[in-house]
């Protein structure tokens, strides 16, 4: 028997044989996992708003992150680089994604300008600057989960996951692993920060990219898991 042959055929054939299993491993796993929690439901869309863009801007139908500018756009270019490079360019290419930004009535001129310090020349097809009245824009604010308050000259850093529904999303519990084990209180993420960069491609990122997965898998006829709701986990602490 020639064993350098044999040896030569187990060695091809382990080769061969354990990425396939490792994939079979995982293929389950594409249909099952934890869909992004609902942290809020009943965001107001945007029907008395208008856009720098012939077309009607809504939340309904799409997935959105929605922020707010306030009255000095240019003052948010750190935030609106920082969302189109680590979340826009990434995402532009999913159906029915958009980036959507309130600002006041009167800032359209900033606005242009802000739109070309972050353009670079690229297209910004799916992000939309839409205009209101302050009032309305507090309105949605207010209609949002959201920690602390709407600065009305410098606007928000903090940026927000719309679903079709106008659903919030984000996380009910945003513990980390040492902070379950030491059963530290439960305190969500119900918006983005981006100022801070880990956040935005560590969380932000992940986070849309399983709610776009959900999407998908529901075109597909192949969803099957319950997205958990914030009256879920008060069930589950009074149990």
């Amino acid at each position: 028997m020639d064993y350098k042959k044999v040896s030569r055929y187990v060695v091809l054939g382990i080769l061969f044989f354990l990425p396939v299993t490792f994939l079979l491993f995982l293929y389950p796993a594409t249909h099952y996992y934890t869909p992004l929690d609902i942290v809020n439901e009943s965001v107001l869309d945007l029907d008395n708003f208008t856009s720098n863009s012939e077309e009607k801007i809504l939340l309904k139908d799409h997935i959105s992150v929605l922020g707010f500018f306030g009255n000095q756009p240019l003052e948010s270019n750190t935030v609106a680089l920082n969302l189109k490079e680590l979340v826009y360019d990434k995402f532009k290419g999913f159906k029915r994604f958009q980036v959507v930004v309130l600002v006041p009535k009167g800032t359209e001129e900033a606005v242009k300008k802000l739109k070309a310090e972050i353009s670079s020349y690229q297209d910004l097809k799916f992000w939309h600057f839409v205009f209101g009245e302050p009032s309305d824009i507090k309105r949605v604010f207010f209609s949002l989960k959201a920690k602390g308050d709407l600065l009305s000259i410098s606007g928000s850093n903090q940026v927000y996951i719309i679903d079709k529904d106008l659903n919030q999303r984000g996380r009910l519990d945003d513990r980390t692993d040492n902070e379950l084990e030491k059963d530290k209180p439960v305190y969500g993420l119900y918006g983005y920060d981006c100022i801070e960069v880990a956040e935005v491609k560590n969380k932000m990122s992940d986070d849309l990219r399983i709610l776009l997965t959900e999407y998908r898998q529901k075109r597909k006829g192949e969803f099957n898991s319950d997205t958990r709701r914030a009256s879920d986990l008060k069930s589950e602490n009074n149990e």
